[in-house]
């Protein structure tokens, strides 16, 4: 092993000066290199925060659907209160209760009458024939 030291010393020295050049050319141009990886890291990192999984596309479509859902929320609150008061007034409104007795159950107090018109025997024919194919 002793005798093969000085080649692989020599063949070490040879790589050496080989790559001495390319090291001194990297060593200039360092500054430069730098730069450049740290823009392509910026881009990276631009990128996937724009159109990543949370990134502000996605962002901004669940912020409209969050407003959206809001909206909804306020307008269900109102038909909720109008429903409240409908009730409120069945429970406690004479005349609330009546109206409905007579409009849905077709309730009648003593000695009135019901007028329903009969049904047409023949309907109407179509204004054209497309209606018939």
């Amino acid at each position: 092993m002793a005798e093969r030291a000085p080649q692989a010393e020599a063949l070490a020295a040879s790589w050496m000066e080989s790559a001495r050049p390319l090291g001194m050319r990297v060593y200039g141009l360092r500054r430069r290199i730098a730069t450049i990886a740290v823009t392509m890291l910026a881009s990276l990192l631009f990128v996937h925060v724009m159109l990543g999984a949370n990134g502000m596309i996605v962002y901004k479509q669940k912020r409209m659907e969050y407003e959206s859902l809001q909206r909804r929320i306020v307008q269900e609150k109102k038909e909720n209160e109008l429903y409240a008061q409908k009730i409120q007034g069945l429970k406690t409104d004479e005349k609330a209760i009546e109206k409905e007795a007579r409009e849905q159950l077709r309730y009648l107090r003593p000695g009135e009458y019901v007028y329903v018109p009969a049904a047409a025997a023949n309907p109407a024919p179509p204004a054209n024939h497309s209606a018939k194919k």
